[in-house]
Order: C-alpha cells, then structure tokens, then sequence
C-alpha cells in the first residue's frame, strides 16, 4: 500500500468502519464533557470551539483561560504530528496502523484517567494535574483526528459535526436533494449527542476520571474489534 493507497483507504473500507467511528464519536462526546466542565472551560477535542475560547481569554472575559486554550491547541497538534507519522511508518497495514493508534490512543486516555484520581474539577486543582489532563487527552484528539482525516469517511469526523448538520439540510428534500448518508449523518449526531449526555451525567455525579476510563475503553475495545473482524475492501463507494 502506497502513501496515496493509504489516502484513499475511506473510499475503500469494510461496511462496519462507519460503525467503528460512530462508537469513537460517542467518546467524543464524553471527552468534550471532561474538558468543558471538569477542566476550565476548554475544548481538548473540538479544536473549532478551543479556538473560540482562545478569542473569549484575549478578550478577557471571565472564566476564560489564554494558557489553558493554548496548551489544548499545542497538545492536540502535537498528537496530530504523532498521527500523521504513524499513518506513514505504518502505511503497508491499515490493521496495524489502526491497532497502533487506538493503543496509544487508548493509554493517553487511560493514562488521564489515572492522573485524574484526587483531581477536583470544581477548583481545577492541583494545577499541575489540571495540566495534565489537558495536555493527555488533547494529544489523544489529536493522534484521533489525524488518523480519522486521513480514513476519510465522508460526514464521520468523529469530532465536529458543522459540516454534518450543513449536509443534512443542503442535502435534504426541502433543499431538493435526495437525502443521501442519512441516517449516517443522524448517527453521528446522535451519538455525540448521548456521548456528551453520558459525559455530563458523569462528570456531575463521580468526576472526569470514568468518563475518560470508558473512553479509552470504548477507543480501545472497538478498535481492536473492527481490526479482528475487518472483512477485505469492498467496493462501497462512500
């Protein structure tokens, strides 16, 4: 498989990789969850909403950080970096190119998890495993994003849904279009929806260390299953 083979590897992909990345669209949710209300207001996934926050702390609006944001930009492309080396070095094995990125995906993840155990959300304190956090889980989004950009399966980002939501009205009936990935689009949005549901609920009642626990559980164990069970290419056209 070729650097561009493996560019190309989302239009040519088993039916069940839409499955797998809506299960990592759930977690999305979860870590959203973690990051905005458990450490300070700042997004360690969704890099659209980071950068917004950035502008609030340069605008000095209250309860804005300017070092948290930056340290969330800088983690996340430096786990993107990280991705985008992996899908090099790797590219003659997609199952091993995606067993690799959920396992190290996974133990960032796992690895926040822990870190987080005596953190208290409510006063983002200790400071140094605030910074931890942030820093863990944004390079994990990061490694994520840069693995899903480069699979390239159309409305499933895993982690935005704008252009999603854009797609299902421009594409929809009353826009005189046929509706086409529907229900795919619906999932996605679904999902991040009870991701962050499940998220929020969490973090409320036991802190951000489970939500992150079964993140990497669900990045890990999904993964690794798809990878198992993956059937040849076929011929679907995304």
């Amino acid at each position: 498989m070729t650097g561009s083979d493996l560019g190309k590897v989302g239009q040519e992909q088993p039916a069940s990789l839409p499955l797998l990345l809506l299960l990592l669209t759930v977690t999305t949710g979860l870590i959203d969850a973690v990051s905005v209300l458990g450490l300070g207001r700042v997004f360690t996934a969704n890099m659209t909403g980071n950068v917004v926050f950035l502008g609030f702390a340069l605008a000095r609006v209250p309860g804005f950080s300017l070092v948290r944001s930056l340290a969330a930009l800088a983690a996340f492309l430096a786990g993107a970096v990280i991705g985008g080396r992996l899908a090099i070095r790797l590219e003659g094995s997609r199952g091993r190119w995606l067993a690799t990125v959920a396992v190290v995906e996974s133990s960032l993840l796992f690895a926040a998890a822990l870190t987080a155990l005596g953190y208290d959300g409510e006063h983002l304190a200790p400071v140094a495993r605030l910074y931890s956090l942030i820093g863990l889980t944004a390079v994990a989004m990061g490694l994520r994003n840069a693995t899903v950009r480069r699979l390239a399966v159309p409305d499933l980002t895993t982690t935005v849904l704008t252009l999603t939501l854009a797609g299902l009205g421009a594409d929809s009936s009353l826009a005189g279009g046929s509706n086409p990935r529907f229900a795919r689009r619906v999932g996605s949005v679904a999902a991040m929806l009870a991701g962050a549901v499940a998220g929020g609920l969490l973090v409320l009642s036991v802190g951000v260390a489970w939500p992150l626990a079964v993140s990497g559980a669900i990045t890990l164990l999904a993964t690794l299953i798809y990878v198992a069970r993956a059937a040849p290419p076929s011929t679907l056209s995304w």
